[in-house]
């Protein structure tokens, strides 16, 4: 795991004035800056920088033995990637040209708005949290493995596109930056936040909560907490969970169910790590790292204007999209095999053998509860089956869909010629439907006829004699 202090080194000032080094460094603890150091020397910021990493410079231009601009051009020689903030007197627009042109990336006038510092440094900050998050990604992306699989050891899988998923998540964990996890429901957002919260080598704790169906109201006391008196019932004061979440990382699923005035409170969070108590009137300060995960579709959202789009462009600052299970069917024989191990040590039962009919069966099914789905499907099976062999039967219970409702398929499946038929002007004779339904089921179970007589809902016996029957050519029967 990254070391914390290294993944979050401190700001360093550097002026002559040391009344001005203590008060900027107030005002920047004060923002959510915590690690602040300050130097009164110019003379010594090179030999700072070769003992310990820094993640923005913020120089006064004028200083004696050694001025801003000196320091400016040593810095941008040996450390190009430090962002570096020039203070000055001067209100001089040829000065600021000159030292934006040698690598400042703001130029600030003394004396400095207490606003304007804080925004200077926290987007210099992003900027060198963005920098090294391309150059983690680019190092990560080329290899075909994460690099740190343990952190990864609740995940089951063979699937490309997850490991792809992995490997961003090693590049990201680092970053101080929000991560939007977006994916249908039972496909392992939270999973996804508790690696990424390993990862990351952060102090605190991952602190999860579920938000749909809160109420501002709720909302503001369960994140935030509230003050003594605040309403009716609130004999004591109470830290909401984002206090417990404290240097570690918040958790929040189901985000697109939130009110909007919730999202107000959010966005504000986001901002500057700010948030208020219920009943409180002082603004209290978070560090922990915000993760949020949602089955809805937020870019829709947006346009129907149920979700602020300011929140949504902070919270997409990273986010990846879990793929359904339907277009992982490679997993299924690892997923069966961990799920059905799971249930039998759960249910302290001999672990039954798998048949491989089952995951024929499996895969002609769309899983519109994924991981969720397919976990609770293995672990009722293990629950009922007798014998030494595991049982289709309790699979084939669930997967028997009301009439109408078709199972959810993949992208790459072919199209349904069925749906063809009942489009278009002549209905099939019943011979055309056997022969189209009898030709379905087989390719769904991949041949095998015990699971195609499953989906079809008669024996096998039943579906050999219309198999013999259709390579004789003759007629269905009469009923």
């Amino acid at each position: 795991m990254p070391d914390e202090a290294a993944a979050n080194p401190p700001v360093l000032l550097v002026d002559d004035e040391p009344h001005l080094l203590n008060s900027a460094s107030l005002v920047l603890r004060a923002a959510g800056v915590h690690d602040v150091m300050t130097l009164d020397d110019s003379r010594r910021v090179a030999d700072v920088l070769a003992q310990r990493p820094v993640s923005v410079l913020v120089v006064d231009l004028n200083m004696p033995h050694l001025s801003g601009q000196e320091v400016l051009d040593e810095v941008n020689q040996s450390h190009p990637d430090l962002p570096v903030i020039v203070m000055t007197a001067i209100n001089d627009l040829d000065t600021a040209v000159q030292c934006m042109q040698a690598g400042a990336i703001d130029y600030l006038v003394k004396p400095v708005e207490r606003n304007r510092l804080v925004s200077s440094v926290k987007r210099a900050l992003e900027l060198r949290a963005l920098r090294e998050e391309v150059m983690s990604l680019r190092d990560s992306l080329l290899g075909a493995a994460p690099r740190q699989p343990e952190a990864f050891e609740e995940m089951v899988t063979q699937h490309a596109g997850m490991h792809a998923i992995f490997r961003y998540l090693e590049a990201i964990a680092p970053s101080p930056q929000p991560v939007l996890v977006a994916g249908e429901s039972g496909t392992g957002k939270e999973l996804i936040a508790r690696a990424l919260h390993r990862l990351s080598g952060r102090s605190g704790k991952l602190v999860a909560v579920n938000v749909a169906g809160l109420d501002d109201q709720m909302f503001s006391d369960t994140l935030f907490g509230h003050v003594r008196g605040s309403f009716t019932g609130a004999d004591r004061q109470r830290e909401g969970l984002i206090a417990s979440a404290a240097e570690g990382t918040l958790f929040l699923d189901e985000i697109g169910d939130l009110t909007t005035a919730s999202q107000v409170k959010l966005l504000r969070l986001l901002q500057d790590g700010s948030y208020y108590a219920l009943g409180a009137d002082q603004a209290r300060q978070s560090r922990a790292r915000i993760v949020v995960a949602t089955n809805v579709d937020l870019v829709a959202a947006v346009a129907q204007g149920t979700f602020r789009k300011d929140l949504y462009y902070r919270l997409r600052t990273h986010q990846l999209t879990l793929p359904p299970l339907r277009d992982r069917a490679g997993d299924l024989p690892l997923l069966v095999e961990t799920f059905v191990k799971k249930a039998a040590r759960a249910l302290k039962k001999p672990v039954p053998a798998i048949p491989p009919a089952l995951l024929q069966l499996l895969g002609t099914y769309g899983f519109p509860g994924n991981l969720r789905e397919l976990e609770a499907m293995v672990f009722d099976a293990v629950a009922r089956h007798q014998g030494t062999v595991l049982s289709l039967q309790s699979f084939r219970d669930v997967m028997a869909l009301p009439p109408g409702i078709e199972p959810t398929r993949g992208e790459d499946d072919e199209a349904d010629s069925s749906g063809t038929w009942l489009r278009s002007e002549q209905l099939p004779t019943l011979q055309q439907a056997e022969e189209l339904l009898i030709a379905e089921a087989l390719r769904r179970s991949g041949g095998n006829q015990g699971v195609a007589a499953g989906l079809l809902g008669i024996s096998r016996q039943a579906l050999n004699k219309r198999l013999s029957r259709q390579r004789q050519g003759g007629e269905p029967d009469d009923e």
